[in-house]
């Protein structure tokens, strides 16, 4: 039998990219944040993976992408301008409602919004488990 670490190993990994950004997995916080051991993500680990999360027990999400870089970028998907959920697109976000288009960290690239997407602060440790801070 499966424990979750591994059900969500497979699940994740098992789909392509453009199903994984309509999968939303379920990820228990610790201690403030959420934890993503990159080895089970496999979507996460090369550049332009994407991930739909959503923090156990809340209604809330939050989009992870990984930066040509090597960096990560972990945004709230819920459009500035009037609350709709954004939607992933190759290289930016995009809201269906009113069009307004944000960078893969947020930022605004086209209105009619002013303002970025929420951001998360994220952070790689030696061991390659990305920490996404969830903040107060």
């Amino acid at each position: 039998m499966l424990d979750r670490r591994e059900f969500v190993a497979l699940a994740v990994g098992g789909v392509t990219t453009a199903c994984a950004s309509l999968v939303t997995v379920p990820v228990q916080p610790r201690e403030g944040n959420l934890r993503l051991i990159l080895s089970e993500w496999p979507n996460l680990t090369r550049p332009g993976g994407t991930a739909r999360l959503r923090v156990g027990g809340t209604d809330t999400q939050i989009y992870v992408l990984a930066m040509d870089d090597g960096t990560y970028s972990a945004v709230s998907p819920i459009c500035t301008h009037q609350g709709c959920t954004v939607e992933f697109a190759p290289d930016r976000l995009s809201c269906p409602c009113h069009g307004s288009e944000y960078d893969r960290t947020g930022a605004v690239l086209r209105g009619p919004t002013r303002a970025p997407l929420d951001r998360f602060v994220t952070r790689l440790t030696a061991d390659n488990v990305l920490i996404i801070e969830l903040g107060a």
